[in-house]
């Protein structure tokens, strides 16, 4: 039988959610706790005895369920309420209940049933909906006024988000910052000038010298208006600086160690990890890259992967990174806007948005027919006005180039070289490139398959999937680590190690600068197995939470801990099952050979499954240096 190739029929990296984030489309109300929606639920209000709230409950595809809740927020009681709003072409009320719901157009327009219409001061009532289509709520009103009980008059909207803003001037102590002007239909009043999230001055022009800062320090600035009424709008976008002189320290970027973490849009459903997650766990002040997974490859483009998750997903404020809840009419929502905040407090962090993966890169041999096409759909995704300062350029993630992952590709060894110099000449030098590839060395393998080496010159780096070498797609074993760093004797298969993989791309004459060894946050288990050692027979996969034969590491290191080590990584034999997965003390040990091979760094696969205080994280931040 034909020995199995990296990767596995189902890999981490790419899927693990994919092919689930569309089935717990239909299941959101269980995946996502209400509380978690609720900021679909803030808007932007006129008449100040009332308030309407919008919640998305629950979300299958094809439809969805929403919810509107009316609060009497004044001192008398209302005898009758109308909420008003606007869906975007395509999106439409298909059944309504407590309300009488008609529409002109897009524009929608409620009424209360004949004993639901009165409100005491500070009573509320709720009507819900189903309706078809992929949009959101916009332009709400109740009883005439915006819907979310503040200072303006009936017709009159926050100002706009400012340009991101520029600086200029970098001294040791101080900076001179500009933007463009925010919008607003009855004028701006002033902007406020945020450093590290808190105002530090109010001014009425569109540029402010900030002074008094510290020598060599990194420092992030946004800016946002308020207009007349005394409304202010969304936060620009963040700009970082670090002043000059002091000890320049190691900053991040692509000459220095990097220190990089996958985080998936999926994981905001059933795992419930958000960017938040990366602040209480400590991870953030560790890591220097992140790459978000992941944005799809369809009919030769780059496509959106999961425009809830990605930009519509309202935050609570203390989901919030920066704990403060979105509005519902806020330009930008979801995983796009927490990472635009988590840069404001860690602005050493890029963000690389990620492509492809596993279940999504059958789209890459159609795109490739017409490369600067692609390259060029990319970037005007990536560079989308509405979230260009959350990423710093594209990883590319395909499985795999003229050869097979889940689908097969026969585009010849040239694609991969004619792929990284087409988005290399369209993201420019400015932006980060990179991209994730095979550690299959095995003689004839998948590196074999495509020119790497000719690719490497346009790359910033190659995220080299170092994990997945064996696991229960071969049901019956051997058992065997699946991260090996070495061979082994008795190792099923010659070439599948991280060793082998790293020597054979130098080899090839890529800098070893360019490589970055991977790391799996997870373990890979057979059920039905009597023998402790590797090389084990089984009789199918271990149990796993969302998937037999993988489970994360928070789950493993209780349920199954280690109890021995091969080639570097650490295997476990509880009961009838063995699993194979990387600890802190083996993770400390491949930084350290890492180190010895003067590569560019490490990343790994994926933040959700490190323990809450981001053990593994930590350990690859210490083991590196």
């Amino acid at each position: 039988m034909k020995p199995h190739s990296q990767h596995p029929p189902h890999p981490p990296h790419g899927v693990r959610g994919r092919r689930r984030s569309r089935l717990l489309a239909g299941l959101t109300a269980l995946a996502v706790p209400l509380a978690a929606m609720v900021g679909l639920a803030s808007p932007a209000e006129a008449a100040p005895s009332a308030t309407a709230t919008y919640v998305k409950t629950q979300d299958w595809g094809t439809g969805f369920e929403g919810k509107w809740t009316v609060k009497n927020t004044g001192a008398t009681t209302i005898n009758s309420w109308t909420v008003e709003w606007d869906f975007p072409s395509g999106t439409s009320v298909t059944t309504a209940w407590d309300a009488d719901v008609t529409s002109s157009g897009n524009h929608w327009t409620a009424k209360n049933k004949s004993w639901n219409g009165t409100l005491a001061p500070g009573a509320s009532v709720s009507f819900g909906f189903n309706g078809a289509g992929p949009g959101s709520p916009s332009n709400c009103t109740v009883n005439g006024g915006s819907c979310d009980g503040g200072p303006s008059e009936p017709g009159d909207d926050p100002p706009s988000a400012p340009g991101t803003p520029s600086a200029s001037g970098i001294t040791d102590s101080s900076v001179q910052l500009s933007w463009t002007a925010a919008a607003d239909d009855n004028g701006v009043k002033n902007y406020d000038v945020l450093r590290d999230g808190a105002v530090v001055a109010t001014v009425t022009s569109t540029s402010y010298t900030d002074t008094g800062l510290s020598a060599g320090t990194d420092y992030s600035y946004t800016v946002r208006a308020r207009d007349t009424a005394g409304q202010t709008g969304p936060l620009s976008g963040a700009r970082a600086v670090r002043t000059t002189g002091g000890d320049p320290g190691p900053g991040p970027g692509p000459s220095d160690t990097v220190k990089l973490g996958y985080f998936t849009n999926w994981g905001v459903y059933q795992r419930n990890y958000h960017v938040k997650n990366l602040v209480t766990s400590g991870s953030a002040a560790k890591i220097t890259h992140i790459n978000y997974a992941f944005g799809n490859v369809q009919n030769g483009r780059c496509t959106i992967g999961d425009s809830y998750a990605d930009y519509e997903k309202a935050y609570t404020a203390a989901q919030s990174v920066d704990g403060v809840a979105d509005t519902w009419d806020q330009p930008l929502r979801g995983n796009f806007n927490q990472l635009r905040k988590l840069k404001a407090q860690y602005p050493h962090i890029k963000v690389l948005w990620s492509f492809g993966g596993w279940t999504w890169s059958g789209g890459f041999g159609q795109a490739m027919q017409n490369p600067a096409a692609f390259a060029d759909s990319c970037y005007q995704l990536v560079e989308d006005p509405r979230w260009a300062d959350v990423f710093d350029g594209i990883d590319l993630d395909w499985e795999y180039p003229n050869a097979c992952g889940l689908s097969c590709d026969s585009s010849g060894p040239a694609v991969m070289k004619t792929m990284m110099q087409a988005f290399r000449n369209r993201f420019g030098p400015d932006n980060l490139v990179t991209a994730a590839i095979t550690a299959d060395a095995s003689s004839g393998g998948k590196i074999d398959a495509a020119d790497y080496a000719g690719a490497a010159q346009y790359a910033d780096w190659y995220n080299v999937m170092t994990y997945d070498f064996f696991g229960a797609w071969a049901a019956q074993g051997p058992t065997a680590p699946h991260s090996p760093l070495t061979s082994y004797p008795g190792i099923p298969q010659e070439g599948f190690n991280s060793a082998a993989a790293i020597a054979k791309l130098k080899a090839k004459g890529i800098p070893s600068k360019k490589l970055l060894l991977g790391i799996g946050f997870y373990g890979r288990g057979w059920t039905g197995v009597t023998q402790s050692a590797p090389g084990g027979s089984a009789t199918g996969p271990a149990s796993g939470t969302y998937e037999q034969g993988i489970e994360d590491y928070k789950v493993l290191k209780s349920r199954c801990p280690s109890n021995g080590t091969v080639a570097g990584t650490a295997y476990a034999h509880c009961g009838s099952e063995w699993w194979s997965y990387d600890t802190p003390a083996t993770v400390t040990s491949k930084m350290g050979w890492a180190r010895n091979q003067d590569l560019g760094g490490a990343f790994f696969w994926e933040f959700s499954g490190d323990t809450a205080n981001g053990e593994l994280v930590s350990a690859i931040d210490s083991g590196l240096g």
